[in-house]
């Protein structure tokens, strides 16, 4: 019988931050030449899991062995002499840099640096797995997926046999989502060990060989993929049975609330970052909105709520049975005091969504509270609020005194989407809403996002992963550059097909 042979052991390892055990004795196998998944609920330490591997933290106690033999992770570098690259969410890459000088930066190098050499290995290591990569291409003029791509060559080309991967496909099309994936099949023939990261379950099932699954900090277990299923592996994440449906009822007797038509902004430096937008978001739909990322998505959103200047085209809005209001030219204060019922739970979280110095408490008395039936019931004490905001979305946080700047990104996410939702909107519009948060949370905004929808309130929702958008909203405007390349029916188009109208207007490299 073959002895199977790990490229990496973990052992009862363990990392606290102060009082906080973000770790507590896990331990977890990496077998050479297979794609491992790694699932679990947001905090459930996976990623400082992970930082301990490629030397970003260093473990209080427990034992790490690389092909066998035991190891001391102290630093990325000592990390990379083991063999081991980790691939972040947020890529580490100077942009008016080229793709080889990328490589080649912080490298211990004596001799000169040889952009020959460098640009004809780089070449090599894509015609081995099937990149697609331009050595002498600058950062800035690359797509997202190429600066992922490079982000791998990078750690390859550093002599990587075991990769970590966070969650690599969150900025991705369908169909580059494809592309990496085959790329990844390329390296584990070659004998590489991956790690992956990811929310998405469909793309578990799809790549990996295993999943491990961590919860609250400790090692819950490792499955077969071929011997598990998406509820499955939800139900270990979560420890209970839960439900991974999302409920999409018709929308009833749909009626403009806002319209925007012909709508151009434009950035700071003149450039167009919305160009002759037209559509529709009608009372008692979720109007979904998509796009690879920069495509003007966020710039749409804050031109509706009075954050960003229109150079031209109108945003009207019409409530139920009054008359119909021109958003133009007015910032949030004016559309406030306009009576108008808009509701923006924005990207940047603490930047412009909540005052971070602030427990959940002050940050509820933002808002003015009307008296209303609605999800909360009480809305009239904001401290009440808070406590069922804090009950309800089960934010982890000492006391609604507690400042939401301390508070993790999934928590301040759910204060502010339970706060928004509660001042009873006619309009609401969100940002990313379950960026960052885990399974079972985003399932909780889901519904409470239908509930919203099915009281008539008109729901704008911008979001990453197209099978959610797919199944939550009834229609979908695709942005490209700006511009809309469709405006489709959620219930009949297919993944590809948004896929491909997101990159309709992308001029190629």
């Amino acid at each position: 019988m073959e002895t199977i042979k790990y490229a990496v052991q973990m052992r009862n390892v363990t990392k606290r931050f102060g009082s906080v055990t973000a770790n507590d004795r896990v331990n977890l196998d990496l077998k050479q030449g297979e794609i491992l998944s790694l699932l679990g609920e947001n905090g459930s330490g996976k990623t400082t899991l992970m930082n301990m591997l490629s030397g970003i933290y260093f473990p209080d106690e427990g034992h790490i062995f690389i092909n066998g033999e035991e190891v001391s992770i102290a630093s990325p570098k000592d990390a990379y002499t083991y063999g081991i690259g980790m691939i972040h969410q947020h890529f580490k890459l100077v942009d008016v840099f080229t793709a080889a000088e990328n490589v080649i930066l912080g490298q211990d190098e004596t001799e000169k640096f040889d952009r020959k050499a460098v640009s004809a290995k780089v070449r090599d290591i894509a015609a081995r797995y099937g990149f697609d990569i331009d050595p002498d291409k600058k950062i800035y003029e690359m797509s997202v997926s190429q600066k992922q791509t490079l982000e791998i060559v990078k750690a390859l080309y550093r002599g990587a046999d075991i990769l970590i991967l966070d969650e690599p496909t969150a900025v991705l099309t369908p169909q580059e989502t494809d592309k990496l994936f085959a790329v990844m099949r390329n390296m584990k023939k070659d004998g590489k060990s991956i790690i992956i990261i990811t929310h998405k379950l469909n793309e578990v099932m799809e790549i990996s060989d295993r999943v491990a699954v961590l919860r609250k900090g400790e090692y819950i277990g490792c499955v077969e993929t071929s011997q598990t299923s998406p509820q499955a592996l939800t139900d270990m994440m979560v420890g209970r049975a839960t439900t991974l449906d999302i409920n999409r009822p018709d929308p009833v007797n749909p009626e403009p609330r806002l319209t925007v038509e012909h709508l151009t902004c434009l950035d700071k430096d003149g450039v167009k970052r919305l160009d002759d937008v037209t559509f529709t978001a009608n009372s008692g739909e979720i109007l979904g909105i998509a796009g690879i990322a920069g495509s003007g998505q966020k710039e749409l959103l804050e031109a509706i709520a009075g954050l960003y200047p229109v150079q031209s085209g109108s945003i009207i809005y019409s409530p139920e049975g009054k008359a119909p209001m021109s958003l133009v030219g007015l910032d949030p204060m004016a559309i406030k005091k306009s009576g108008i019922a808009m509701s923006f739970v924005p990207e940047d979280r603490l930047g412009m969504g909540l005052v971070g110095s602030m427990g959940m408490t002050g940050n509820m008395m933002l808002r003015s509270w009307r008296k209303n039936k609605g999800f909360f019931v009480n809305r009239k004490d904001p401290n009440e609020l808070a406590k069922q905001i804090w009950k309800e979305l089960e934010v982890v946080t000492p006391g609604t005194e507690f400042p939401v700047r301390r508070l993790s990104g999934g928590n301040v996410q759910k204060v502010l989407v339970g706060r928004e939702i509660a001042s009873s909107p006619s309009v609401l519009m969100t940002a990313y809403a379950v960026r960052g948060l885990d399974i079972n949370t985003s399932y909780t905004i889901y519904n409470l996002l239908t509930d919203q929808k099915m009281k008539g309130v008109a729901v704008v929702y911008v979001g990453e992963d197209l099978d959610v958008l797919l199944a939550l909203c009834d229609r979908l405007v695709v942005l490209c550059g700006g511009q809309v390349s469709g405006i489709v029916d959620c219930r009949t188009i297919t993944k590809e097909e948004v896929g491909l109208l997101m990159t309709k207007y992308r001029k190629e490299a």
